[in-house]
C-alpha cells in the first residue's frame, strides 16, 4: 500500500464515462441490452462500496503500477484531483459485478487503500 492520501470524487460520473461504458458493455451484451444498461446507469443514484469488495465481486485482477492509465489515476489522487465514480452492472447470471467503466480508477485507488470507499452507480 502507498502512503495514505485523501481520495476525492466527483458527485456524478463524467459525460464521457457513459460512451466508454457502452463500448465495453457492447462487447459483453447485445447492443440493445448495452444501451438499456447505460440508460439505466444514467438514471440511478450513486452508492458506495469498498475497493476490496469491488475486486472480489468483479473477479478481476489488480493491474500493476506499470499500466499507464493506473499511473495517470494515481497521479490524480496524489494531486488531490477528483475522480469519476465507477459504473457497474450486476451480472446475476454469472454471480459477479461487471465494471462497465472505472477499472483503472479502482486499481489506482486500491494501491492507496484497499478499504477505500468508492462511489459507484450500480444496476
Amino acid at each position: 500500500m502507498l502512503t495514505k492520501y485523501k481520495i476525492k470524487w466527483l458527485p456524478e460520473p463524467e459525460a464521457h464515462d457513459y460512451p466508454a461504458a457502452l463500448s465495453y458493455l457492447s462487447l459483453i451484451y447485445d447492443k440493445k441490452t448495452a444501451k438499456a444498461y447505460v440508460k439505466e446507469l444514467k438514471q440511478t443514484a450513486v452508492s458506495e462500496f469498498n475497493a476490496k469488495d469491488l475486486f472480489r465481486a468483479s473477479e478481476l485482477s489488480l493491474l500493476g503500477v506499470s499500466n499507464s492509465h493506473v499511473e495517470t489515476d494515481q497521479k490524480k489522487i496524489r494531486e488531490g484531483l477528483k475522480m469519476s465514480p465507477l459504473l457497474l452492472v450486476r451480472d446475476s447470471k454469472n454471480g459477479k459485478v461487471v465494471i462497465a467503466d472505472g477499472y483503472h480508477r479502482l486499481c489506482a485507488v486500491y494501491k492507496f487503500d484497499e478499504d477505500a470507499v468508492i462511489p459507484c452507480k450500480i444496476i
